[in-house]
């Protein structure tokens, strides 16, 4: 996606504007349409609607090249995420047990992220013998994306319990569910939250990768190789985390994540560095699916799709800050200093949830 938008005429800081705008907006709408979800106690219409979005996006990006249109496609393909998420999620949520919600949801992770590596793969294959050809490559990735929208009207509704009284729901309605909440439910978030606030974007490790001698290709490649590590790993330690308890699990990726950021800050090594990302995948595959299994074990089931929205929302606004704070010690103390920055911060997450009473679900 940078790479077109290079293409057409975008500068790198209209670009960071864009992404971060729509990724704003996919965030915030997490949490809106969670709780809408709820409300409505349906959830395949969100995950349908949500989808459809995103496949409708990719032939609109070629149909136009001005700025307010190519806004307009990312935001459509931004609200799409964040219209399913929610839903989805409590969907998966409602098929599972505290005693397998792991495996499911490690499960999912795991197919998702195959296609995070198959679909760069075919792009860059295509690329390869068609260079530049992005336009093409739009209506192609249209494809999948129907095939998407197809699958999801298999999908039917479970009965879900919900509160008699019907409530006003307004864009920043789900703000007013962190007072609602359990306890529970609020240590664990301040906990994910402020992991968020010093887990800047990805782009920076990529960053360090070219740093280190890699050409562009190659920190595709790279990216890549992290995504399949990650695909490969998401389901066996979802099933493993079901034995030994989801926070334990959650608590190894983190330890995990500050030993690559430790390492990207102490070392210039290349082959460090790939060793690295395989590290950096298995951080990803015991916590991004974990976190959100581990919510909704500690989420009223009529409340599922709130609470994971309204976590997804305020860590979509914290890690935009993360990003920020990233880059600007980036600029100022170098790229060293970010990674031993989020390194130590991320071992002041691991004692706070080991020194806060939280159920080892």
């Amino acid at each position: 996606m940078p790479i077109y938008l290079k293409s057409i005429g975008f500068s790198i800081l209209l670009i960071g504007i864009l992404e971060g705008l729509v990724e704003a907006v996919a965030g915030l709408s997490k949490g809106y349409f969670g709780q809408l979800s709820d409300s409505k106690a349906k959830r395949a219409p969100f995950v349908q609607l949500g989808y459809s979005l995103s496949a409708i996006s990719k032939p609109m990006m070629a149909f136009f090249v001005y700025p307010l249109w190519i806004f307009f496609a990312r935001t459509t393909d931004r609200l799409g995420k964040g219209i399913r998420t929610g839903a989805r999620d409590a969907m998966l949520s409602a098929e599972t047990t505290k005693a397998n919600k792991g495996k499911v949801f490690g499960f999912h992770r795991s197919m998702d992220t195959f296609g995070a590596v198959l679909g760069p793969a075919l792009a860059l294959i295509y690329l390869y013998f068609y260079p530049e050809d992005y336009i093409n490559l739009f209506y192609i990735a249209f494809i999948p994306g129907v095939l998407a929208v197809v699958a999801s009207f298999l999908l039917k509704d479970k009965k879900v319990e919900t509160n008699s009284v019907k409530k006003k729901i307004n864009f920043f309605s789900f703000t007013k569910y962190w007072k609602q909440s359990t306890p529970e439910y609020r240590k664990v978030v301040l906990g994910l939250l402020f992991f968020a606030l010093f887990n800047s974007s990805d782009v920076f490790l990529l960053l360090k990768a070219k740093e280190a001698g890699l050409e562009d290709t190659w920190v595709i490649g790279i990216y890549i190789f992290y995504n399949l590590i990650y695909a490969l790993t998401a389901f066996p330690l979802g099933s493993f985390a079901d034995k030994i308890g989801l926070k334990k699990m959650f608590l190894f990726g983190l330890i995990i994540f500050s030993l690559v950021y430790f390492g990207m800050g102490l070392t210039k090594n290349l082959y460090t560095i790939i060793a690295l990302f395989f590290g950096y995948g298995i951080y990803a595959a015991a916590t991004e699916g974990i976190s959100k299994a581990w919510i909704t074990n500690i989420s009223k089931e009529e409340n599922t799709a709130t609470a994971i929205g309204t976590y997804s929302a305020f860590q979509s606004i914290v890690a935009m800050l993360a990003s920020i704070m990233a880059g600007l010690i980036w600029f100022y103390f170098g790229a060293n200093v970010t990674f031993l920055v989020t390194a130590s911060a991320t071992i002041l997450v691991i004692i706070y949830f080991l020194s806060r009473k939280i159920s080892p679900v």
